[in-house]
């Protein structure tokens, strides 16, 4: 469709000189704007078509970067960015070498703040609002937090640390989902905070009016203000944002346009700390959208078909298993379907938990139920697991309870880059004593490890990508068959003395190994590759590594897409110390080396991580050249 408002928008003073009566029609284009691109080219819909009004608003209110607005998540900052100058961009979203998904400091001077996970956009807002207090600014800062981050305690330890005073406005967009449908009591409850429609007006007057009387205005307008709350918490039960000192306005319509740069004007005149509460619809103009939020969170681009998946392997295996074994039990932090347990949800729900955008309570939650006789599962991303690194520590392993943590998005996640790279997680529970990892690089050996993880006495991981099989990697280590057989170590070869160089991996990155045996044997250079399906523990791992080395000089590489510092490579390198077999063996380390990975270019992901077949092929040439000299 044509966008004649849209197209004279090219900086938040160009929205600002619109007349209001256009917003509408405005609001209506960028919804077009969305649906049209987002189909194309992937991203976070539903979120974004929400929020259009509410961004609106803020940009019309207030001036960014002097002004600071920070979105929770991030992934709701599409009309921000189209508004900030961006649209000329907005194709490359999620792209290498594009703009990002999210909130990025380094991308624009309009996003103050970096964003990707949960619940952190209060404490930052809260930070920016006391060094602009501190420093004499004028600024205002503005936290826009949609409900589902108020199911993660963070939000509530930041809503704790809140001054009165402070020039801080936080926006509450409750539209009832994080990413599945919010639960627990705070939810549930939220929709019972509601003023009536014509209160912001008559309130507005009557404190002008009081505040000017001389002398005794403004402590008699404080002393009806007290009164009248005490009288409103005696008659209507008390309201929790005002309880904590805040400024509390409204319900209300949050794709009313006039009405929010209404609120948020009345909130800037009371000069306290404030929180608007509004209700948008997410997917708001997208029928499907609207229908089906979940499944329109994040879509892919146009053409790219979801095929099967790690997920969905992992929570039907969960389901299958759970038939046969009552204590089974399954978590989620507000990620049922990413996660791949919804069909767990519908088959066992007395055994489903979803304890919302709460990874530090969900493990000491699964240790608890561990504790007293069940056997817990937390599906969680990698990169959501290290928010609830010390209770792994403290409240898991410490005490060598049987809980089970399927980490889903290990490894490289190229479309939401690095506030989603899973590849901390060996490195940081490879510390960890009594803990088993598992790696498994097919369907089949997903099951087993599974299997294999609920039969276990302590802690197990099971780390697994966003991403389906490989055919390459079941024809070379599996006879061509993913079959489910219990979880070992695997190679492409029979006859060490046949190789000149040996490849150690684990997980989807066989699939680079695999591809560079081509130009190394061009390079006359015959190699093995060995897949490992469990990592820990080391030693007996490294075991089988030396069973499966020759004893003559040959490089040894270790091959992963996780952190370099303390992964797997290190590690085993380290249990192999010694060992007669290690003799004259070069060990070289193909990891990421200390940084988060960031794409400048739309060049694929194990390549901008320096881990690709390339990267393989120079390594070991270089390595048998050093050797042949």
């Amino acid at each position: 469709m044509p966008y004649p408002i849209f197209d004279t928008i090219h900086s938040p003073d160009d929205l600002k000189a619109l007349p209001t009566d256009q917003l509408p029609a405005l609001a209506e284009e960028l919804r077009h704007y969305l649906i049209d691109e987002v189909t194309a080219h992937g991203g976070h819909l539903a979120s974004n078509l929400g929020v259009v009004e509410l961004t609106l608003a803020l940009h019309r209110v207030f001036s960014t970067p002097h002004d600071h607005i920070i979105f929770d998540v991030g992934h709701q900052c599409y009309v921000h960015k189209l508004l900030t100058g961006r649209r000329e961009r907005f194709s490359t979203l999620r792209h290498g070498g594009g703009l990002s998904g999210f909130t990025l400091r380094s991308e624009s001077e309009h996003d103050c703040f970096g964003a990707g996970h949960s619940s952190t956009s209060l404490s930052a807002a809260l930070g920016f609002a006391q060094a602009d207090r501190l420093r004499g600014s004028d600024a205002y800062s503005v936290a826009v937090v949609g409900d589902g981050a108020f199911t993660g305690g963070m939000i509530h330890e930041a809503l704790n640390n809140c001054e009165k005073g402070l020039r801080l406005i936080i926006i509450l967009n409750e539209n009832e989902m994080s990413i599945s449908k919010n639960t627990g009591r705070f939810a549930k409850n939220l929709a019972r905070l509601r003023t009536s429609s014509g209160y912001i007006r008559t309130k507005r007057a009557t404190r002008n009016f009081i505040s000017r009387i001389p002398l005794v205005g403004p402590p008699l307008f404080r002393g009806i203000r007290n009164v009248k709350q005490a009288v409103k918490n005696m008659v209507y039960s008390s309201n929790y944002f005002e309880d904590l000192g805040l400024y509390y306005l409204g319900p209300a319509d949050g794709h009313d346009c006039e009405g929010l740069e209404n609120l948020l004007r009345e909130a800037i005149s009371s000069g306290q700390s404030a929180i608007i509460h509004i209700k948008t619809q997410k997917g708001c103009g997208y029928a499907p959208a609207e229908e089906s939020p979940t499944a329109f969170h994040a879509i892919p681009p146009a053409g790219r078909q979801s095929a099967e998946n790690f997920s969905a392997v992992f929570g039907r295996t969960l389901t299958e298993l759970a038939a046969e074994d009552e204590r089974l039990c399954a978590i989620t932090a507000a990620m049922s379907e990413g996660t791949g347990l919804e069909e767990f949800r519908q088959a066992a729900p007395d055994r489903f938990f979803d304890v919302g955008i709460a990874e530090e309570h969900a493990v000491t939650f699964a240790a608890g139920l561990a504790a007293d006789g069940m056997r817990p599962v937390f599906a969680v991303y990698s990169t959501f697991l290290q928010r609830a690194y010390d209770s792994v520590i403290h409240d898991v392993a410490l005490q060598e309870l049987p809980v089970i943590f399927g980490i889903d998005r290990a490894g490289l996640n190229a479309g939401d880059g690095a506030t989603h790279h899973g590849i901390f997680d060996v490195a940081f529970l490879g510390q960890i004593p009594g803990l088993t990892i598992y790696t498994p690089a097919t369907f089949g050996a997903l099951r087993a490890a599974l299997r294999s993880a609920v039969s276990a006495d302590g802690p197990v991981a099971i780390r697994y990508p966003n991403a389906g099989e490989s055919r390459a990697v079941i024809d070379a280590f599996y006879g061509g068959e993913s079959a489910e057989l219990p979880p070992a170590l695997r190679a492409n070869y029979t006859d060490p003395e046949a190789c000149d160089a040996f490849i150690v991996c684990h997980g989807r990155i066989a699939d680079e190994a695999l591809a560079a045996l081509p130009p190394l044997a061009e390079a006359g250079i015959r190699c093995g590759v060995i897949l490992l399906e469990m990592i820990k523990p080391f030693a007996p791992v490294a075991e089988q590594i030396a069973a499966k080395l020759p004893a003559k000089a040959a490089p040894l590489l270790f091959l992963e897409e996780e952190i370099r510092a303390g992964g797997m490579g290190m590690l085993l390198s380290d249990a192999l110390s010694g060992h007669p077999v290690m003799e004259n063996k070069q060990v070289h380390i193909l990891a990421v080396n200390d940084n988060f990975v960031r794409r400048d270019t739309d060049i694929p992901i194990f390549a901008a991580a320096g881990v690709d077949r390339h990267a393989i092929v120079q390594t070991l040439t270089e390595a048998k050249s050093a050797e042949n000299r």
